[in-house]
């Protein structure tokens, strides 16, 4: 099974909701389209479906032209964010209803059924309940039932397991992979965490306003961004950025700052360029000799339980810092951080990647 998008665009009263995108996806693949809101994850997806048609190129399944054809005629099963059961229909018979569609005998669809909800922690006595008469995170388990029995060729997952509280969203995505990879579909999961999609492993294709800056491996993507764009979105809270400059064989941070230019950054020509790092990267004590001390005025901390996101203000950029353990500190205060040079990204001014960050490149 393949599904491949070929020059595929979206333009929505002159407005490009998604531009032209070209995307080979092969079966039995878990696929992550990571995204803020509005990055166009959700229109992508209706377009795979068939529930939008590309304003202009093609969408092959198979080897077989569908841009133009119903989604009832596709092999598709779609779970969004907002949960999609029959109120009048009880929870076994909404899990049911797809096989009833394809003409399954009673026997398949009750052992279909049975196993697909004992998978999403539906214990029977749920099953003969309607969908309102249970929790939201409950409701969602069964519209993922219905989706795991209809023995898809393509299941898109629109962000499904928002609703769903911590624990119960953990262990399902854990689960997700192993439970679809066993049918052989092609498995697109949309979602605007990063975490989750180096959780739900795969290949990921990160979008930004419309457009797929990256798409691959998972930790390739996560490690190696092909741009400033992409690092941004595979960053969470997002990458912090610094104009730094390049002289001799050394690069220079400002605050009278420098590092010598070896290992990934070793043949960088003399410029400007922009420095990239991500937030759990800096420090408020210095962890070795080649750390770069810089002076930052705090403006917000927000206390997450086991750590703390320590909002700064560096000469004008905003960098946000993931640092471990509940600290106190005074807003408005200047506060030293520090940063090792080896987990700095290189970027061009125009935003392409020029030098990984030394540590991506030995993982």
């Amino acid at each position: 099974m393949s599904l491949i998008l070929e020059g595929v665009t979206k333009v929505v009263n002159g407005q490009h909701h998604i531009h032209p995108t070209d995307l080979e996806l092969s079966s039995g693949t878990m696929n992550v389209l990571l995204g803020p809101t509005l990055a166009g994850k959700t229109s992508l997806m209706r377009l795979m479906a068939g529930l939008d048609v590309p304003t202009t190129g093609k969408i092959i399944w198979n080897g077989t032209d569908v841009t133009g054809m119903r989604v009832q005629d596709r092999g598709v099963a779609m779970v969004y964010q907002q949960f999609i059961n029959y109120p009048s229909m009880t929870v076994y018979d909404n899990i049911a209803s797809p096989m009833r569609l394809l003409g399954k005998s009673k026997t398949e669809i009750d052992t279909a059924v049975r196993k697909a909800a004992e998978l999403m922690k539906l214990t029977p006595e749920l099953l003969w309940r309607k969908p309102l008469e249970l929790s939201g995170g409950q409701q969602q388990r069964c519209a993922l039932a219905r989706a795991l029995v209809k023995e898809a060729g393509l299941v898109l997952l629109d962000e499904p397991l928002a609703n769903l509280d911590y624990k119960l969203r953990e262990e399902l995505r854990a689960e997700i992979p192993k439970i679809f990879e066993e049918a052989g579909s092609i498995f697109v999961y949309a979602t605007t965490e990063p975490e989750e999609a180096l959780l739900l492993g795969g290949n990921t294709a990160t979008m930004w306003e419309g457009r797929i800056t990256q798409f691959g491996p998972a930790p390739i993507v996560y490690r190696q961004p092909v741009d400033a764009t992409t690092a941004r979105v595979f960053s969470d809270p997002p990458m912090n950025f610094l104009n730094i400059r390049m002289s001799g064989d050394r690069l220079h941070f400002g605050d009278g700052q420098s590092a010598p230019a070896t290992d990934a950054y070793a043949g960088l020509a003399e410029g400007t360029y922009l420095a990239g790092f991500r937030s759990n990267h800096l420090e408020l004590t210095q962890k070795g000799p080649s750390a770069l001390e810089f002076s930052t005025t705090l403006q917000v901390t927000e206390i997450t339980g086991s750590e703390t996101f320590v909002h700064l203000d560096h000469h004008g950029d905003n960098w946000v810092g993931l640092i471990h353990g509940v600290k106190n500190l005074e807003i408005g205060s200047t506060i030293p951080v520090f940063l090792d040079p080896k987990h700095v990204y290189i970027f061009a001014e125009d935003g392409a990647s020029v030098a990984p960050a030394s540590y991506a490149t030995a993982a």
